[in-house]
């Protein structure tokens, strides 16, 4: 029975892939950095059989011992922040080394099979197109253009030295999924970041949109995407953009007011020349401020291809993201 070795194990997508792999009859084992993830786990999946490592993305320890015996790593965990870190490479730092950290042990430990959450952060702000066309797998991003943040550096930076890895070890094979904006239900109340998004979008946060345009995909797409692609020769050597469709923060609201006028989503979006005068003084607004006009779309029309599946629309797995926020708020 092939094993697979899932890292950060107990985050918002991971939990979905693990649930995944389960129903489909992988043995894994599960990374995570302390008991209560692990508890957290081992409460979702009771009736699972289930191995777990105590690791850490920024340390040596443990890594190699951890995957002896697995045959496929499947790297998801990575820092996602709301809220831009002061040095950009404290966010940068843990994932490109522990993506190598994690790409190490797995050589070391002879897997040749490695599946890699990355991001479509990593594909749409490609510097060498015009800032109004849309993107696909064979953009990345400018990680030294002003307009990237430090998340997004940090996963294209990742995603480039995981890429530069395989290329060293060529027996080795690479899949990375690049999924946009993650919605759709969570498993528990510890949702994270991904969600959070919606809950501030509910909840009056946002008394106007932002003007920019996101793109979404439902989590259980993107955890299916993960599983299907390991025993899928025709994902070997390929970057995926998990993306059903982009729209306006305008219209995501729209969309949840529609279904529950109660919502107290924004009905109007910030003009573009208010974004730029008060982006200059108010830190929120500035990687709004630096991205205006900017189309973030990426087309997820080669995963559903390749796949062989047409992605959950954006508004189930908008609704269903309130829904779970609403479940586990009460």
């Amino acid at each position: 029975m092939t094993k697979v070795f899932l890292t950060g194990a107990s985050g918002f997508i991971a939990k979905h892939i693990l649930r995944e792999l389960l129903e489909k009859g992988y043995d894994v084992r599960a990374s995570v950095r302390s008991d209560a993830r692990k508890a957290e786990l081992e409460a979702l999946f009771p009736d699972a059989t289930l191995e777990f490592a105590f690791l850490d993305l920024t340390k040596d320890d443990g890594w190699a011992e951890a995957m002896e015996g697995c045959d496929v790593l499947m790297h998801t965990a990575s820092p996602f922040p709301l809220v831009e870190p002061k040095h950009p490479d404290d966010l940068i730092r843990p994932a490109v080394d522990g993506t190598l950290r994690a790409m190490n042990a797995a050589k070391a430990a002879g897997i040749k099979r490695v599946i890699l959450t990355s991001s479509c952060a990593a594909i749409y702000k490609d510097a060498s197109k015009p800032i109004e066309a849309p993107s696909d797998e064979h953009n990345w991003t400018s990680p030294e253009d002003p307009s990237v943040g430090a998340y997004e550096a940090s996963k294209t930076l990742a995603e480039k030295a995981a890429w530069d890895f395989v290329a060293e070890n060529p027996d080795m094979a690479l899949t990375t999924i690049n999924p946009g904006g993650v919605f759709g239900p969570s498993m528990d109340a510890r949702y994270g970041s991904s969600l959070e998004i919606v809950e501030q979008l509910i909840s009056g946060k946002f008394p106007v949109a932002p003007p920019m345009n996101l793109v979404a995909v439902d989590v259980r797409d993107v955890a299916m995407m993960h599983v299907a692609a390991i025993d899928l020769d025709a994902a070997k050597g390929e970057r995926f953009a998990a993306a059903s469709e982009s729209l306006r923060i305008l219209d995501m609201g729209r969309i949840l007011k529609d279904w529950d006028s109660r919502l107290k989503t924004p009905t109007r979006e910030m003009p573009g020349w208010a974004v730029g005068i008060l982006g200059l003084f108010v830190p929120l607004l500035k990687p709004i401020r630096a991205n205006l006009g900017r189309n973030h779309a990426v087309s997820g029309s080669k995963a559903e291809r390749v796949f062989g599946f047409k992605f959950i629309p954006v508004d189930e797995a908008l609704i269903a993201s309130v829904k779970s926020i609403q479940e586990f708020q009460s």
